[in-house]
């Protein structure tokens, strides 16, 4: 590429470079901070009730506060926002090597996680807002970043920050990536747009109507309804596929955690190359494809007869849950271009972790009764469901909103 049109291309790009590098940044620094908030209260002697209430302190906050900030990003903009939650995280984080206790952690990591919503509903809206001028086929992209860093970056830098800088510097570390986020913020949130605002400031009861009526809205429930079950299968296969490697056919540890990275791998690759396929395909097509997919690969898991047979499952679940999130990433774009951006973000955002949360729960309840591997069949009937109704009633081919 020649030097003047790498020029052009970089600063055609630039919100979209800029975009990738904040989304990697917060998601290594979201995937480090949970692998040092699991190794630290090891290392504080938290026994397994207090290692569960941490577990489940990360996502409290984020669904009580991701719907009301959605609000919050639709009435006063996401940039502020974005800025306070930032800044609150980081200080929060900061402050846990001050008392080495698990009950001091459960506390901050609780904080965090109320904090967490304004950062992520907030990034969420301008994504949103500008796939049309960056193109939907790279709808994948930010999530992409994000679970590169959450997933494949992450984890190393917590070792390698604990190793450098011990458990204090750690956490430092990780606040002072808050810090950096704070200041990438302002290219990206520039490019912002607030939609025009009729008439006043909506009081209590007209926010608490128009949350409902985007609650009610026929095609944002079919989005969610496909993005909850996808986190639902996602959660539970990240916890059941290292167990049943373990269990049930004896490998250790480090050939157990290869599958969890391998369907990372495949799920992350297709939101950044699937988009031309999904957009090539068409919204309905696109979606009977990843139900498709995404069933026959639980139907391999819960048979394979071996290790290497647990292969043909999990790629093809990761990248069939890949193209699923380009369509829903889409269409959540173009819903919240008629309801409000902010609103269906929080929503998204509330839907994403309770998915993961029911998914692991009905998981582990199925597993126990039929046994860790026949329990992806449980998830089977849901995609068969999904796809009857996407081909009876294919709305989300027909709403596209111009």
């Amino acid at each position: 590429m020649p030097h003047t049109t790498l020029r052009g291309w970089l600063r055609d790009n630039r919100f979209l470079l800029v975009f990738a590098v904040l989304a990697s940044v917060m998601g290594t620094s979201v995937g480090t901070a949970k692998i040092v908030v699991s190794l630290y209260a090891l290392h504080l002697g938290a026994n397994e009730a207090q290692l569960g209430l941490i577990a489940a302190g990360q996502v409290v906050g984020t669904l009580v506060m991701s719907v009301p900030v959605g609000v919050l990003v639709d009435h006063h903009g996401p940039a502020r926002l974005f800025v306070i939650g930032s800044v609150l995280a980081g200080l929060a984080y900061a402050t846990i090597p001050l008392v080495a206790h698990p009950a001091f952690l459960l506390g901050a990591v609780i904080a965090v996680s109320f904090f967490m919503p304004l950062r992520f509903v907030s990034l969420n809206t301008v994504f949103f807002t500008q796939i049309r001028t960056l193109g939907e086929h790279k709808a994948g992209w930010y999530r992409g970043t994000h679970m590169t860093g959450m997933h494949l970056v992450g984890p190393s830098v917590a070792v390698a920050l604990i190793a450098w800088l011990g458990w204090a510097g750690a956490w430092w570390a990780i606040a002072a990536s808050f810090a950096a986020t704070v200041a990438l913020s302002p290219i990206v949130f520039g490019r912002y747009a607030p939609p025009p605002r009729r008439g006043p400031r909506p009081g209590w009861r007209e926010t608490r109507a128009d949350i409902a009526a985007v609650w009610r809205d026929p095609e944002l429930r079919q989005v969610n309804l496909i993005d909850f079950s996808s986190q639902a299968t996602q959660a539970f296969h990240a916890t059941f596929v290292v167990a049943v490697a373990l269990t049930v056919f004896h490998l250790t540890p480090a050939g157990a955690a290869a599958y969890v990275t391998g369907h990372g791998v495949a799920f992350i690759a297709t939101l950044f190359a699937g988009g031309a396929l999904a957009r090539r395909l068409g919204t309905a097509q696109a979606c009977l494809a990843g139900f498709a997919v995404a069933a026959a690969a639980l139907v391999a898991l819960a048979v394979a007869p071996s290790a290497a047979w647990l292969w043909v499952g999990v790629l093809p679940l990761g990248a069939a849950l890949g193209l699923l999130q380009i369509v829903t990433l889409t269409r959540i774009a173009h819903v919240g271009a008629r309801l409000g951006q902010g609103k269906v973000s929080g929503l998204n955002l509330f839907v994403g972790p309770s998915g993961a949360l029911i998914g692991a729960a009905v998981g582990g309840v199925v597993g126990q009764a039929a046994g860790l591997q026949r329990a992806y069949l449980v998830f089977v009937p849901v995609y068969l469901f999904l796809a009857v109704r996407a081909a009876v009633r294919p709305p989300l081919a027909l709403t596209v909103t111009p």
